[in-house]
């Protein structure tokens, strides 16, 4: 039974040093309201609020702008804005959970069902966990332009199952709540993140004018860092997309794939190199950003149709042919 006692806090630490702080979700409320409901004084909290709307139609007012929430959609309402709700017709009946990051989880000897105080939240916003999730870094400075986040797409089925199972857990009082609670915290915000991905990535297939124009800023992102060991993973989340999207889009734009792409400018680098002689073959495959000698040769072939040190002495004696002409 020791060993049990001593797992949780050991499980939980680990997460901790992994990420710094983790997302808690403190409470959670399932809501129905009548037609013509109102909150008459307008809430405001230094916790993120995500509602998720089971059925019904209302309407949140949220720092002054109008959002209309119909059912299976999410809202998430940021710290500190001001926000009230007036359900349109009918009945609304909604899923509520209110959340912050913890940088310390549960206090030493701390029992796990001991409520969470509002010192115990960190002040990060969603957007940071988002872009930690997505393997991005968060933009410096700038207030977020919304007060709000609103999904609707294809993840709403995942958010509503995530939140029934943390409503679910949250009225136990089963050992291990609170980590349990922590994980699918974590989880939820990971479905988040994508959720917002897929909607940005609709939303630019109606936009065709901003796929075109992230497919420019991906080409200089790659002719900039082809050194580099990149990937078109890496290339996708510069410009926060997907990469199956972000393949479609690149073909539909220039012709051919990323990858292709990418290649074409580090053998494009290369034949420059070699024309000087006092670089070794393996030493300009390094310095355009191929792993291995081996890799080097391969593409160099595929796209010149011979093998850089062939490339090289042709190069050559092509100079040398010039310098005869001229004497």
């Amino acid at each position: 039974m020791r060993m049990f006692e001593d797992l949780l806090p050991a499980v939980e630490k680990g997460i901790m040093d992994a990420a710094g702080s983790i997302p808690v979700v403190f409470k959670g409320i399932e809501r129905s309201f009548e037609r013509s409901a109102t909150m008459t004084h307008p809430s405001r909290h230094d916790h993120h609020e995500l509602t998720y709307m089971r059925s019904g139609k209302a309407e949140f007012l949220i720092e002054g702008k109008r959002v209309l929430i119909e059912k299976g959609a999410t809202l998430v309402i940021r710290p500190r804005s001001a926000h009230s709700i007036r359900v349109l017709d009918g009945s609304a009946d909604m899923m509520v959970l209110y959340f912050g990051f913890s940088r310390h989880g549960l206090v030493p000897g701390q029992a796990q069902d001991t409520p969470l105080r509002s010192t115990d939240i960190a002040p990060q916003t969603l957007e940071q966990f988002i872009h930690f999730a997505s393997g991005n870094e968060a933009p410096e400075g700038g207030k977020p332009a919304e007060p709000y986040l609103l999904l609707r797409g294809r993840s709403r089925q995942d958010i509503a199952a995530l939140v029934e199972r943390i409503l679910r857990e949250n009225r136990k009082e089963a050992y291990g709540r609170e980590l349990v609670m922590q994980l699918l915290a974590m989880e939820l915000l990971v479905v988040l993140a994508r959720g917002l991905r897929e909607e940005w990535e609709e939303s630019l297939r109606v936009r065709s004018g901003k796929a075109r124009e992230l497919v420019k800023i991906a080409r200089d992102y790659i002719v900039e860092n082809h050194d580099r060991d990149l990937s078109i993973s890496d290339v996708a989340a510069y410009v926060f997309l997907s990469q199956g999207y972000f393949t479609r889009a690149f073909r539909d734009e220039t012709g051919m794939s990323p990858m292709t792409f990418l290649m074409q400018i580090r053998v494009d680098h290369a034949c420059k190199l070699l024309e000087q002689k006092d670089i070794k073959v393996s030493g300009i495959a390094t310095q355009v950003g191929f792993s291995s000698p081996q890799r080097f040769n391969a593409a160099f072939r595929k796209h010149i149709g011979m093998t850089p040190m062939q490339y090289r002495r042709q190069i050559q004696g092509g100079q040398k042919g010039h310098e005869r002409e001229r004497t």
